[in-house]
């Protein structure tokens, strides 16, 4: 089926807005859920007392939340005014997600300190393994909208 509307490329960018916050809403709850409070590796900031580990990490908990809920309006609001594009949007998830863990695991965990994925072991192979999996759910992430890119003016569904 194909959609030929003078806002295809808004149908577009809101497809990959909305994909990219919920993969980062996702990963960012995924996160929070295993390795902050069932495993407890981690807080989202840990260079000080765990009552302000405990508060990041209520931060970081409503920011995902957040992010989750906008992205589900985009989604509703695409799906009602038939528009959603759903390899573009698990495009957009991928990326979202994928730059998200990468972010995290560069910035926050090397070069901020904010925080480890683990202490008092080796952080190698974790470092390498949340890394590379961010890394390869980006680049899936770039090809899906890639081939996705609008060049006619319309989107296919």
């Amino acid at each position: 089926m194909t959609i030929q509307t003078n806002t295809s490329n808004h149908y577009l960018h809101l497809n990959l807005y909305s994909g990219v916050l919920f993969g980062l809403g996702l990963v960012a709850f995924f996160d929070e859920v295993v390795f902050h409070q069932l495993l407890h590796w981690h807080h989202f900031y840990d260079k000080s007392t765990t009552s302000v580990g405990l508060v990041s990490d209520g931060l970081f908990h409503a920011f995902s939340w957040f992010a989750t809920i906008a992205s589900l309006f985009l989604f509703a609001n695409l799906r009602r005014k038939k528009a959603l594009y759903l390899k573009r949007w698990f495009g957009g998830l991928l990326l979202g997600a994928g730059i998200f863990q990468l972010y995290d695991g560069t910035v926050q965990h090397k070069w901020l300190k904010l925080h480890q994925i683990r202490y008092n072991v080796d952080p190698l192979p974790y470092d390498l393994t949340w890394n590379i999996t961010a890394t390869v759910m980006t680049l899936i992430g770039i090809i899906l909208l890639f081939k996705t890119r609008n060049r006619s003016g319309q989107i296919e569904q």
